[in-house]
Order: structure tokens, then sequence, then C-alpha cells
């Protein structure tokens, strides 16, 4: 079985898949710059043990991390389990996608991985509204290529800064309003930030099929707001919440053809 590790700021989702390429099994956990590769080998143990699954059966893994720290910490307890490397994905090694950009280096692991399961699913030209931390936009051309993006503050993050610096302003759940005409604070808020987040993804998706000249290329959601986002808007062809762990799995495919 192969492990899949996508390692954000906020929060980090590992995928199990099975020899033909099906999620197995998925797990959600709080990303902690502290961890050790100790302490992520037995947060492993637990998540494996509860499911009645086996950690001996997992034989490869990979991880696209924007945490340095933790990049390493999973690269050693992966190394100490498996006993061979695991996939770390970076955009400054060969992945299976040309990164058209002057400088591919400083494109996120995550962003990479998205792009090929994009393509690989979907087909090229394709547009992924990744909502997270931040949320990411990223563009894979009519040719297949990676051709950057955007990335803005995510929901969330918005969210924090907004309730922590106005006082009488009070968190609220983060769900699509009927309107965007808020006839309260509460729905105010929620018009503002989803809706919001909605029409920016929108505004920046029309801008860029403009400047690509494919105005019919297809626009995929995933992250973790992507679902509450989409209840705003038409704008995507398809939620894929498994997007990133998928390209991860892609990549490493890939690189085993080429052994």
């Amino acid at each position: 079985m192969f492990l899949a590790i996508d390692v954000g700021n906020t929060q980090s989702t590992l995928g199990l898949f099975d020899e033909g390429g099906s999620l197995v099994r998925g797990w959600r956990m709080a990303t902690d710059a502290t961890d050790t590769s100790d302490m992520l080998h037995s947060r492993l143990w637990g998540y494996f043990g509860k499911d009645g699954l086996s950690l001996a059966d997992v034989s490869d893994a990979g991880v696209a991390s924007v945490v340095p720290a933790l990049e390493r910490a999973w690269r050693r307890c992966l190394e100490t389990h498996l006993g061979h490397d695991p996939l770390v994905v970076s955009a400054g090694h060969p992945c299976g996608m040309e990164v058209a950009m002057p400088s591919p280096r400083q494109v996120g692991a995550d962003r990479i991985a998205n792009a090929i399961a994009a393509r690989t699913t979907y087909g090229a030209p394709v547009i992924v509204v990744d909502f997270g931390t931040a949320t990411n936009i990223d563009v894979v051309d009519a040719e297949g290529r990676y051709r950057g993006g955007a990335i803005s503050p995510g929901l969330m993050l918005s969210a924090g800064a907004l309730f922590s610096r106005a006082a009488k302003l009070a968190s609220i759940p983060i769900e699509a309003p009927d309107h965007a005409l808020g006839d309260s604070t509460e729905a105010a808020l929620q018009s503002g930030l989803v809706i919001g987040a909605a029409a920016q993804a929108e505004g920046l998706v029309a801008r860029i099929k403009a400047e690509l000249g494919e105005p019919d290329a297809t626009v995929v959601g995933t992250g973790g707001l992507a679902r509450t986002v989409a209840r705003a808007t038409e704008l995507f062809d398809a939620i894929d919440p498994d997007l990133t762990l998928r390209g991860i799995r892609e990549i490493w495919l890939w690189e085993r053809g080429r052994a």
C-alpha cells in the first residue's frame, strides 16, 4: 500500500491507497512544527491500530510539505519504517510535469501535486482552486505545463484576523448564507467571508482564463473549505477533496516508472 501525506501550514492530511489506486482510508491531523519523527511514527501507529489496519502493509510513501521542519521529520519517520527513502515532492526535481516559470523551485509541493492530479483526472487546460490556510490557484495550460497561478489569504485566516481585530465581531459558523445582502451581523459576516471568497475565486479565474485564451478550461475546487465555498458559486466543474493526495501518488508512480 502507498501512504500519501500532505503537510499544510494548519492541517495535514494522510491517505492510504491500495495497489489499484483506490483511497482506502484518510486521516486529518493538526500540523505541529515541533513534532519529531518518533512522535509522527507514534501517531501513525495510533491511526492504523484504531482502524484495524496494519502499518506493516505500507510499502511506499510520499510527502508534500510546506513546512520544512516537518518535511525532514516525516522523511526520517518514513525512512525508519520503510527501510528506504520515501518520495519527497519538490518542484525543483523532475515530477512528470514541466514547470513553465522563471523559478520553478519557488512553487510549493502541494501546488505541483494538485496540478498533476488535476491534469491526470480532468485533462488540460485545468485550473485548481485550493481552499486551505492560503487560497491557491494553480494553472495547467493546454500543453499540460504548470504555468503558475495566484495566492491569497485563506478564508479561515481572513476570518481569524477579522475576529481578533474587530472587538464587536464574534466568531460565527463558516457557512454559505442564502443571500449576499446580509440582514444580520452574522449573515453579513458569512456573506463577506464565504461569498467574498467565492467572488474572489470567480474574478481571478475569469482573468486567468482570459490571459490563457482558454475560456472553457476546467475548474476544480479542493481543500477543506471547497464544498462550503462551492455552495456560493457556479464556478466549479468538480469538487475533488482528495486531489493533493492523489497527486502525490501520481508523482510516485511516474518516478517508479523511470526507475
